[in-house]
């Protein structure tokens, strides 16, 4: 039998836990599918998978095989791809995955724009603000804001985006606008609670010296837009990406507090799973992106 097909569908019945589902990605039968793979086994005289009528598992050495397998598949694929990218357009599907509130409010547009130029791209847009794994959910790319933790992932920075403090003019009518850090420390403060430090703000004077302001949060959400709509109903104060709240301190409807002060700096970018495949889609939608982005205040 042929040994890369035979890698393939070890890698593929791994992945999917089992022969059946392994042999429908390849069109085969599962009894063929489970050939494939005894004929590795017995060409090695090792036992790579432990079957049993609900699972499969890996054995030590099927586990090492498998993460060799993955790298030879993935590099005869890249040799294949850069081989045929000359010739061809961005194709298939897609699946971007993204914060909420950055999705719904700036993503939209541009994944249109994107569409129209790419008719043969169709988008899966996953919009969560919880840290999704990208292998395990087949994400292709997803865009992320702030510090990054994990060094396998491929990153590109797209924008930065600065971080504000603000409050409806009603709430500062009511108690007045805070004129120093401390200020803040007393004041019913309105927290994103996905946020890397949820609870702690952190601001840099002229001097550029550090204040961090830690005091219990009168309001903390998982989500961004609805602590916007209590900032906009006069809760609290609110301290958040630029993003979100810009707007509406144009429109006068917040107010920008401690103008004199620095906010933090976080970086908008495009992260995605492998350095050496990367499919024409996603580098078109990765660069597509970045373009968008690059005159865009956040």
């Amino acid at each position: 039998m042929d040994k890369f097909t035979g890698m393939q569908i070890f890698i593929a019945a791994v992945e999917e836990g089992s022969f059946a589902a392994a042999a429908r990605r390849f069109k085969l039968s599962a009894a063929m599918a489970g050939k494939h793979v005894s004929a590795i086994e017995s060409d090695l005289n090792v036992r790579l998978i432990q079957r049993s009528t609900r699972r499969l598992s890996l054995t030590e050495a099927g586990q090492r095989y498998y993460e060799r397998c993955k790298v030879i598949i993935e590099a005869l694929e890249d040799a294949n791809r850069e081989a045929c990218d000359i010739q061809t357009t961005p194709r298939g599907l897609l699946r971007i995955a993204a914060p909420v509130a950055f999705g719904a409010m700036h993503l939209g547009a541009i994944v249109s724009r994107y569409l129209e130029q790419f008719p043969q791209v169709s988008l899966d847009v996953v919009l969560e603000d919880k840290y999704i794994d990208l292998l395990e959910n087949r994400i292709d790319v997803a865009i992320r804001i702030g510090r990054l933790d994990d060094p396998t992932l491929v990153t590109r920075r797209l924008a930065p985006c600065w971080m504000v403090l603000c409050a409806s003019p009603e709430y500062l009518k009511k108690h007045g606008a805070p004129e120093t850090p401390n200020d803040l420390s007393r004041a019913p403060r309105l927290a994103f609670s996905q946020a890397v430090s949820a609870g702690d703000w952190t601001i840099y004077d002229a001097e550029n010296r550090l204040h961090t302001i830690e005091s219990a949060c009168r309001l903390t959400a998982n989500n961004i837009q609805f602590l916007l709509e209590s900032a906009l109903a006069g809760t609290g104060i609110a301290y958040g990406p630029g993003f979100v709240f810009r707007e509406y301190i144009k429109q006068g409807r917040l107010i920008e507090l401690l103008p004199t002060y620095r906010t933090t700096e976080l970086t908008i970018q495009a992260v995605y799973p492998s350095a050496i495949r990367i499919p024409f889609k996603v580098r078109s939608f990765v660069d597509f992106i970045a373009d968008a982005l690059k005159d865009t205040p956040l």
